[in-house]
């Protein structure tokens, strides 16, 4: 493992040897990674994913979502794709070589190692502890061995084997190994399970802070401040044309620390009210703008996608209001009709809350986004990084820009009272 502050590789018998220190630098190593509470991580694992969630430390981000960052990361060295080929490959040569000249043996290790390879694919196909790329990966491996089983099977079993038989089960093997890498190619919707725990990184980010100093762009849990700030009147004599409004004060804080308020010109506030110590003024603010558009970003769970009605019947904020509402996501439709993996879990209590929806919520759902939820499916907006659900944010803000024309990609799903539209895409 190399040292990152002098690049140094240090072997494990160099970091036992030298107390878990650099042996040219004398610089402490967070990680161990023969450790199994360390997960293979490395050091330069670590820090390369604090430098790639940041932007290259130009971005805040939370600790959740380091923490679905950080797990992608260690799924993605776990064995996929081109890994189970060349597994595959080392395997049946070995077969081979072992079995020497004795057909029998050499058919029955054969089979064995072909039925073997077939089902572990599978199961790595359609495996909760991998992420859909590495999923889809497998499932293309599944295929091309099913073609290898077809061309080299068939032609042992006729040039070598002379055995109808052995043609007849190389076949249905192949042809089985085709059918299950197409129908796994194209799945969408696996819930997924995360490899390491969000208490583990957060113990792993505590070491590397006591050793490697503060982590600059990882933010604190958000604070309540009730105490106003007194804003200068030439201030609040303006509004805005924007607002964001989050489900969550994490992800309002986030917005507000990455300076998307100032960039895009808008205000951002959390349905709870954060932050609480300029909630009231930024909402007189808002109010004197009749051509306000509120923007809504929440979890797709069934506290997200209530997240518009609070807004519309909450007289706190946009009750017998005209305001136009603009629903970017999370949305069950998005994610259903999403081609990118995504990060779904379930839980019973979700599905609980889904049943529980009001009517005026479950309305805007369609059937099937309805039985989504009901199933207890639900995914956190902080499964995206910072520079994701900026890029995702302002491509809605743009898209609402064409509201009155043929080309827009919103959809009016509501116009009693506040027009409420819906984006078909989450990003």
């Amino acid at each position: 493992m190399k040292c990152i502050q002098c690049g140094t590789d240090n072997k494990l018998k160099d970091r036992t040897n030298n107390q878990g220190r650099c042996i040219k630098c004398q610089h402490p190593f967070v990680f161990e990674p023969t450790n199994k509470d360390d997960e293979k991580m490395t050091d330069p694992m670590f820090a390369k994913a604090i430098a790639d969630i940041s932007a290259n430390n130009t971005l805040f981000f939370t600790p959740k979502q380091f923490f679905y960052f950080l797990d992608n990361r260690v799924k993605g060295k776990r064995i996929s794709g081109s890994g189970w080929l060349v597994q595959y490959l080392v395997f049946n040569v070995l077969a081979i070589f072992f079995t020497g000249s004795s057909l029998s043996a050499l058919f029955q290790v054969n089979l064995v190692v072909q039925v073997w390879f077939i089902y572990k694919i599978y199961q790595d196909t359609k495996s909760s502890l991998i992420n859909q790329h590495q999923r889809k990966q497998n499932a293309q491996t599944l295929r091309l061995i099913g073609f290898i089983i077809l061309v080299a099977g068939i032609s042992a079993s006729l040039f070598v084997f002379h055995s109808f038989i052995l043609f007849v089960i190389y076949i249905l093997l192949g042809m089985l190994s085709i059918y299950l890498g197409f129908r796994q190619l194209n799945q969408s919707g696996v819930l997924q399970e995360s490899l390491i725990r969000q208490e583990q990184v957060q113990g792993w980010l505590n070491r590397w802070q006591q050793i490697n100093g503060s982590i600059t762009k990882i933010l604190p849990s958000p604070q309540e401040q009730s105490t106003p700030i007194a804003i200068n009147p030439d201030v609040t004599a303006y509004s805005f044309d924007r607002l964001v409004v989050c489900d969550s004060a994490v992800i309002a804080q986030m917005l507000i620390a990455n300076n998307f308020h100032f960039e895009n010109n808008c205000a951002i506030l959390s349905i709870t009210g954060y932050p609480q110590n300029i909630f009231d003024t930024t909402m007189q603010m808002l109010r004197r703008n009749p051509d306000l558009t509120v923007y809504a970003l929440h979890d797709c769970s069934p506290k997200g996608v209530s997240l518009v009605n609070d807004l519309r019947t909450n007289p706190s904020w946009f009750l017998n209001s005209h305001v136009t509402i603009i629903d970017i996501g999370l949305l069950p439709r998005q994610i259903i009709a999403a081609s990118r993996a995504m990060f779904i879990q379930s839980s019973p209590e979700s599905a609980n809350d889904a049943k529980q929806l009001a009517p005026e919520i479950r309305s805007p759902l369609s059937a099937e986004e309805l039985g989504w939820l009901e199933s207890g499916n639900f995914l956190e907006l902080e499964s995206f990084t910072p520079k994701k659900l900026i890029q995702i944010l302002n491509r809605g803000i743009a898209k609402s820009r064409t509201l009155d024309s043929d080309d827009s990609t919103l959809i009016l799903v509501d116009d009693t009272g506040s027009s409420m539209y819906v984006s078909e895409s989450f990003g």
